[in-house]
Parts: structure tokens; sequence; C-alpha cells
């Protein structure tokens, strides 16, 4: 995620709602750049797979798919993909490279999910919880389409990366808004994301019903250290983004068997 100009605070209210965060407005212009860049390609992607593990058979949720990077990624491991995002136009270009019978859905994960209890054995949620100021009600959502023994592997921005964003900083105990242009291909996009500080990521976890796991700050891909060697050494030596893996306890009928 490449955060531009720093704005302040009085932008989130001033704004025009339905223009910040607006990926259908930027669709074209930000799958082309996850597609290759440092942050997604070589550090966010590789990360999550390699958490996700061995996903053949498995039937996972790719929940804020986007334009389908990692459903196709799964896919290509064997995994059963649904997606789901509230961009219409980035799953249109997801169905693009996914093909016509992708199971994908538009979807807001502040709303009920349109899919039957214990529905998927896997969810992953890729940079998209630190959207939403309550993870609440979509915890509580993720946790109820997943089978008991399933896994929510979720990445955000690291709370120290959003704590050092703003000046002055914001009491790291709160819960925050902060507020940015993203520059995608010359074009400048409003942006609001929620810094949680850990605690009550952690929190918000073990109160849905889930267990936590790992708790991962990984390095990013090798195969980047010559392709981008300043942002290497950056991406290497400063937090950006914090990954979990949750589990669902499994039924006591599983447990006893």
């Amino acid at each position: 995620m490449d955060r531009v100009t720093n704005v302040p605070e009085s932008f989130a209210q001033s704004a025009d709602r339905d223009q910040v965060n607006n990926y259908d407005s930027f669709a074209e212009a930000y799958s082309t750049e996850n597609e290759n860049s440092l942050a997604n390609a070589y550090y966010e992607r590789p990360a999550m797979l390699a958490l996700a593990g061995d996903v053949a058979g498995r039937r996972i949720l790719d929940a804020g798919c986007g334009s389908g990077p990692l459903s196709a990624a799964l896919r290509d491991c064997g995994a059963v993909v649904t997606g789901i995002d509230s961009s219409a136009a980035m799953l249109a270009l997801a169905r693009r490279r996914l093909g016509g019978d992708a199971d994908l859905h538009v979807v807001d994960l502040s709303d009920p999910l349109p899919f039957p209890d214990g529905a998927f054995d896997d969810v992953v949620a890729s940079l998209v919880l630190h959207y939403l100021e309550d993870w609440g009600p979509t915890l509580a959502e993720l946790r109820r389409v997943l089978r008991p023994g399933g896994r929510l592997i979720a990445s955000v921005d690291h709370p120290f990366v959003a704590y050092t964003f703003q000046d002055p900083r914001p009491d790291y105990f709160a819960t925050t808004s902060y507020t940015f242009d993203w520059r995608l291909n010359g074009q400048s996009t409003p942006m609001r994301l929620w810094r949680k500080p850990l605690h009550a990521m952690t929190d918000a976890f073990t109160t849905a019903g889930f267990r936590l796991a790992i708790i991962s700050e990984p390095q990013p891909d090798p195969a980047a250290r010559e392709l981008f060697p300043e942002g290497f050494h950056n991406l290497s030596s400063n937090p950006t983004f914090l990954f979990f893996v949750l589990e669902v306890p499994p039924s006591d009928a599983s447990s006893d068997g």
C-alpha cells in the first residue's frame, strides 16, 4: 500500500463519503499496481500463502478478494475458492482473471454473509479488516461460515505504522481513523483506514470465538532484493503489515472423536 500524501484528519469529515475508499473509481489502476508491487506481490501475498500452507481441496472464502490475485494463487494450489468484495468493478476484473464460472459475489463485509453456517474450511482476509471501525459483526459472520476447526488468515496494516503516520501522533490505545491520498497511475484517491492497538485486534478475535494460533511479522520474498533494492531494505527492517492465523475451536463431537 503506497501512501503518498498525508492529509488532515478534518478531511475525513469534509470528503464526500461516496468517494472515500471508492475502489470502483480506480479498480484497473489498483489491480495493475497490486500485480507486481513489492508490498503486495513480494511480501503480503507470499506471506498469506505461506500461512495458508497446503490448501488442496479446501473450501476457502477470499473476503475482500479485489481483482483476484490471491484467489488465483490459492486455486492454483488446489483450493476451491469463493470470492467476495464490495466493489463490482474489482469483481469484474476478478472474473476476467478467474473465468466466467468463478464463484464471485458483491458483498460488503459490514453486512451478513450470504453463506450457510460452516460453509468454508478457511477464510482469507487480505488487507481488508482495517477498513472497518468495528470488527465485531464482521468477525462474527466469518466465524459463523467457518466449520469447526477452520481458520481465518488475516493481514492488516501494522498498528505501529499507522500510529506513526499521523502528526501529532494519536493515542496509541484508542481506535482512530486516518486519511491519506493514494496516488495510482497519476490519479489521487482519498482513503480512510482504521488503526487499532494490538490488544484491541486480539480481543476482537477472541470475542468472536477464535483462538489465536499465529501472529506473524514476516520478511519479504528474497527475490525482491534485486528487483527493489531500496524498498527491500525498508520492508526488511520496518514493520508494515501484521498477519494472524485464527482457529475455530473444534466442536465437542470432533474433540471427543
